[in-house]
């Protein structure tokens, strides 16, 4: 009889096999590349040019114009070799199609809503979901809404009211790992004073606006009992559910033995639905959901789909699509997989830190967020000191970031951001090293930006089409008031006598 391994005193290198407790796991990459693409670095002067061409909005220039794209990580990740696979599989029958069903139980064991209806997008999602539930003079709380979500609200006429159980940039000192968990107390208020005109409530995970910052399950809980308690349903934000479980599971007490599966299910048996771009955690390049537990609003919803998006089995996506999610939803649980991500966003983290440069802390899991006036302390918030890095970001070395601050928000905001958003599986570390070496040359060259000013823009989501120019030396408004503002920084900066912003600006002296 043939003896086996360990019988050859082999037992050693079979003992182990939680990779968690493999050190040397939490070093080696989750993947390795087996197609590749060029990216084209043009020179200073022609992005100069580029950049004029494209009014100064990042959003405009031509993505073969931009080295390395940290614009958003929505639709940006490299699929998998299962997922490529997967879409030679598309069934693409107009109704009841195969694909469908695989998308459909895909969905329904990690999120576990009884109604899944498909969507191109996740802004699809929220447009059918706010239109069959917000009416004009509506309230929608949330522990902060991002800025499609928002809009859709405000399409409707209701009020996007957002209730973080930190604000900027108290939340820099504010030392907790879940920083983007919902103000609990706020909203108990809100639900009482304002319990009739409240459809339902929103929750996000993770915390997009408030630099990526993960919810905990004890915060998703309360917001739930809550809901219960005055009868509102709860929703999820769902698109970076996975990322949300990661650090449930690495933060908070009893979870370091779950999976990220028994996490996330845990996550959503909180609530009552969801919306899902799956151009996040699901790691595909186009698609979406919304999943609703109430047959009567699902019903209605589904009218709404069918006139909007695409049959119900299909909603806007090629049955390709279907089933290149329903490969994506599951890989981005792999614990491996998204322990590699979350340690890309702290290695660039620290790079920046190195390089002198103010981000977010701790660091989320899909990107770096830079507190703009840290590079730029003499830039009122009104000349939009974040959209000024993201134009000085491209300037000085091609790549493209996001503003998460005035331009994008308006009066709602509370912090002036520049976003890396990290592609999904696209960027190596030798990537990464090459932007914290860039923003090493923005601080340098910080003196030569003085600022930016709106040219021409819309009501509605600006940021994506607004064209912008920048200021010229002196060109300061009169009747600004003079003030010290800055968490590290004791920098003078200008700021405008109107009342709100002043009054925001005043909270944050002296931090």
């Amino acid at each position: 009889m043939a003896s086996s391994a360990k019988d050859d005193n082999c037992g050693l290198f079979f003992e182990t096999t939680d990779i968690s407790s493999d050190i040397l796991a939490a070093e080696c990459p989750a993947f390795r590349i087996k197609s590749v693409e060029p990216l084209f670095y043009q020179p200073r002067e022609k992005r100069i040019e580029l950049l004029v061409e494209a009014h100064f909005n990042p959003f405009l220039l031509a993505a073969k114009d931009v080295a390395i794209d940290l614009l958003t990580d929505s639709g940006t990740g490299a699929m998998s070799a299962r997922q490529w696979a997967a879409l030679m599989k598309g069934d693409e029958s107009y109704a009841g199609s195969i694909s469908s069903e695989n998308f459909q139980a895909a969905v329904k064991k990690i999120f576990g809503f009884r109604n899944v209806l498909p969507t191109h997008q996740g802004r699809g999602a929220e447009r059918i979901l706010f239109y069959c539930t917000v009416q004009e003079g509506d309230v929608v709380p949330s522990n902060s809404h991002f800025d499609t979500t928002g809009a859709n609200i405000m399409f409707c006429k209701g009020v996007a009211l957002d209730c973080p159980a930190c604000r900027f940039p108290d939340c820099q000192d504010y030392h907790e790992n879940f920083k983007g968990n919902m103000n609990t107390k706020k909203l108990e208020v809100v639900l009482k004073d304002k319990g009739d005109v409240i459809p339902l409530v929103m929750m996000t995970v993770t915390n997009n606006t408030m630099g990526g910052q993960p919810v905990s399950m004890a915060n998703i809980r309360r917001v739930s009992e809550l809901c219960r308690q005055y009868n509102k349903p709860l929703y999820i934000d769902a698109c970076r559910y996975a990322e949300n479980a990661w650090f449930i599971k690495e933060k908070e007490e009893g979870y370091n033995d779950k999976s990220l599966l028994e996490i996330a299910q845990e996550m959503f048996s909180y609530a009552d639905g969801c919306t899902m771009s799956a151009k996040k955690d699901g790691i595909c390049n186009i698609g979406g959901f919304l999943a609703i537990n109430d047959e009567h609003l699902a019903q209605k919803a589904t009218e709404y789909l069918i006139m909007w998006e695409g049959f119900p089995t299909y909603g806007g996506l090629a049955g390709r699509d279907l089933e290149a999610i329903a490969v994506g939803l599951e890989e981005a649980l792999d614990i491996q997989y998204m322990r590699d991500r979350v340690n890309s966003a702290r290695f660039l983290g620290k790079l920046l830190i190195e390089n002198g440069v103010d981000i977010i802390e701790p660091v989320g899991g899909s990107a770096v967020y830079i507190e703009a006036q840290s590079v730029f302390p003499y830039i009122p918030l009104h000349n939009f000191p974040a959209w000024t890095l993201g134009c000085a970001l491209y300037i000085e070395g091609g790549i493209r970031g996001a503003e998460i601050g005035t331009v994008m928000f308006g009066e709602r905001s509370e912090s002036e951001l520049l976003r890396l958003a990290l592609p999904r599986r696209v960027y190596t570390h030798k990537h990464l090293e090459y932007v914290a070496k860039t923003f090493g040359k923005v601080i340098r060259n910080s003196h030569m930006y003085k600022g930016m000013k709106i040219v021409e823009s819309l009501s509605t989501l600006r940021h994506f089409t607004i064209h912008m120019a920048p200021l010229r030396d002196g060109e300061i408004p009169k009747n600004h008031t003079l003030v010290k503002v800055g968490r590290k920084s004791s920098a003078a900066v200008y700021l405008p006598p109107h009342k709100n912003l002043l009054k925001r600006q005043q909270s944050i002296v002296g931090v």
